[in-house]
């Protein structure tokens, strides 16, 4: 069928609209690309100071974080990310590197009970019970953070977590001028997604800090006992 003058000049300027609109959504998100990777590196540049890796090294806080997350992963595997977390709240207990451990993690449901779990685990690696604190809400890295400090007012933190984790929950805490460092836990090999995800967070952080969001609850303080001397773990599993 052969078309008119009229409908020649439509279907013309449509093409040219949508070849523009290609080409505005390509730049944008060439920008986008670019800001999540700006982001991305200035963080981990701004707390790289306070980041420890050698358990040797990392100063005696009275308090340690330990940022929640799920135990298993959807197909029901061991979430390694969590059994590394616990695994160096647990070294950092035993070399008497923190006094207390504070477990934060979401609760939303009767079934999922993120800090419960951490310290269900944590008592059967040797931890005893009375030396760990429950804060069941820390729904983000954000509410975590924070409730540490103004609700349990633990003003001296070790953050607990991998580097990435780290690094996003160290800036938060110099926003709201927490005194903060972080220990590492090892970053199981593989799960780059994991990674990729973080990109994201990281933005998602910069925003919220930007609004001046807070935690979801605060409510009354609950402070944390002040710091003491931890008893030799160790030595007292061996019956010595």
């Amino acid at each position: 069928m052969k078309l008119n003058l009229k409908e020649k000049l439509q279907i013309y300027f449509t093409l040219t609209q949508m070849k523009r609109l290609s080409r505005y959504m390509a730049l944008f998100m060439a920008f986008f690309a670019i800001l999540l990777v700006i982001v991305d590196q200035t963080i981990g540049y701004y707390v790289r100071n306070d980041i420890y890796y050698d358990i040797e090294k990392v100063p005696n806080r009275p308090y340690g974080l330990v940022l929640g997350t799920s135990k298993y992963f959807s197909d029901n595997t061991l979430n390694l990310f969590y059994y590394n977390r616990l695994l160096t709240a647990q070294r950092l207990f035993e070399k008497r590197k923190v006094d207390y451990l504070l477990l934060s993690g979401d609760n939303r449901t009767l079934q999922y009970n993120e800090p419960r779990t951490m310290l269900k685990d944590l008592k059967k690696m040797g931890v005893p019970q009375e030396f760990i604190y429950l804060d069941f809400a820390g729904f983000r890295t954000l509410d975590s953070v924070v409730r540490a400090d103004q609700v349990f007012q633990a003003h001296s933190l070790t953050i607990i977590s991998q580097k990435f984790h780290c690094e996003r929950a160290l800036f938060i805490a110099k926003f709201h001028d927490i005194d903060a460092i972080c220990f590492v836990a090892d970053y199981p090999q593989g799960y780059t997604k994991v990674r990729v995800r973080e990109f994201f967070a990281r933005l998602q952080a910069v925003w919220d800090l930007l609004m001046e969001r807070e935690p979801h609850f605060l409510g009354v303080p609950e402070p944390l006992p002040p710091p003491v001397t931890i008893p030799d773990v160790t030595d007292a599993n061996s019956g010595t």
